[in-house]
């Protein structure tokens, strides 16, 4: 009778401290931004006595720059794809204004104004898509030519003037606050709309990182230690708690725009981590050829991704015009320049396919704290540029020396 040899068992050993660093290490690009955002606002709240923490002005902080990370969500799925778009802050003040004659001059109501203003980016968008896609201009040239091409029709669609006084159901999504003066400030500490959205969002990261971490680990992909997974969650759940915290203790409460910001934060990771469009993108700009050649509708990807970023810059514009109860010739100026900016701050490759939207958000974070901290210090427009042009040339050099890193790590 034959005897059955079992193979033996070899032990997992356990992780190591050298274990550790050597993940940390291949970790650092998406580490590195969250520790520069942290030191960053760290110290200008050392230098401005505190005041850049203060509720209200952490407040003014998302208001002043969420049509800039509405922006950035869009731009960063661009650049993934190996694009890059410049006609974005025409195109938000072409909106703007035409959003503006419609509600002033045509005596649209203001959801009608909003929904169609939506239609007008998207169309936009096409448009350009289209000779981007299908025509197989390269998208610097065409959205450098729709930025001069947008400006101008601003420009003529206004007559050169400016347009105010609009309704207030139009101000509310670029300025207004949800449910305000449900918990008056005279009777209560804090806003209590604002903590119950933060314990919700917060009760929400946790399920579904706990749920994924489930799913990778069920079809054996999860490599991350469960101590950093743990300390990562626990992590962002402390800020999260924070920065509601801070909120709540405003004069206001959540900003409308927040909430909406929010909600589309979560939409798009969903989508570029998630799906089949999105892992498709990625897929486009890291190596096109073999992108086609795998049976990949590159064409459609391109032309859906300029229609999606026409619908944002619209968006941004609705909400840029609202919060200045106006819309102007020269609305929407070099916000194509912060947006490129915070996405490569946030850790997308200049060559494509790299990039997150979170990377992106907190690019852009970085760029309206270094805005408002050197604004309560005083600091000159002139040094503003100088210093936010440095942390951008020093953000893509960081790319470039770990690529460099990686790829003698490989030899």
């Amino acid at each position: 009778m034959a005897t059955t040899v079992k193979d033996p068992v070899v032990a997992t050993p356990p992780p190591t401290v050298k274990d550790g660093f050597s993940f940390l290490a291949g970790r650092l690009r998406q580490i590195g931004i969250f520790v520069a955002l942290l030191v960053i606002v760290t110290l200008f709240q050392v230098l401005t006595g505190g005041a850049l923490l203060q509720p209200d002005n952490v407040s003014n902080i998302i208001v002043q720059n969420s049509y800039i990370l509405l922006l950035a969500i869009g731009m960063v799925m661009i650049i993934v794809a190996g694009h890059i778009d410049l006609s974005v802050g025409s195109v938000a003040a072409f909106v703007g204004a035409m959003s503006g004659i419609m509600v002033q001059d045509w005596n649209f109501p203001w959801w009608a104004a909003f929904i169609a203003s939506l239609i007008i980016g998207g169309l936009v968008g096409a448009w350009q898509g289209f000779w981007v896609a299908y025509v197989g201009i390269p998208a610097f040239i065409v959205t450098l030519a729709g930025m001069l091409v947008f400006r101008g029709l601003t420009q003529i669609v206004l007559g050169n003037q400016r347009i105010t006084g609009f309704p207030e159901e139009y101000r509310q999504l670029g300025g207004g606050f949800l449910f305000p003066g449900l918990f008056p400030a005279e009777t209560n500490l804090l806003d209590w709309t604002t903590v119950g959205l933060g314990v919700i969002a917060v009760a929400l990261l946790v399920i579904t990182q706990l749920r994924g971490r489930a799913t990778r680990a069920s079809l054996n992909l999860e490599d991350e230690p469960r101590a950093w997974f743990l300390t990562k969650l626990a992590f962002i759940a402390v800020i999260i708690l924070g920065l509601t915290y801070l909120l709540a203790s405003s004069r206001s409460g959540t900003p409308i725009v927040l909430v909406v910001l929010g909600i589309l934060i979560v939409a798009y990771s969903a989508v570029m981590n998630n799906s089949v469009f999105g892992r498709h993108i990625y897929a486009l700009g890291g190596n096109l050829q073999a992108a086609q050649l795998s049976g990949i509708n590159t064409k459609r990807i391109d032309f859906l991704l300029f229609v999606n970023m026409g619908v944002l810059a619209a968006l941004a514009g609705l909400i840029f015009t609202g919060r200045l109860n106006s819309a102007g010739p020269g609305a929407g100026n070099l916000f194509e320049l912060d947006a490129i900016a915070a996405a490569f701050i946030g850790g997308a490759a200049v060559t494509g396919g790299v990039g997150t939207v979170i990377g992106a958000i907190t690019g852009g974070l970085i760029m309206g704290v270094l805005n408002n901290g050197m604004s309560l210090l005083g600091v000159g427009i002139d040094v503003q540029q100088f210093i936010k042009g440095m942390v951008l040339l020093l953000a893509v050099g960081f790319d470039v020396f770990n690529k460099r890193r990686a790829s003698n790590a490989l030899k």
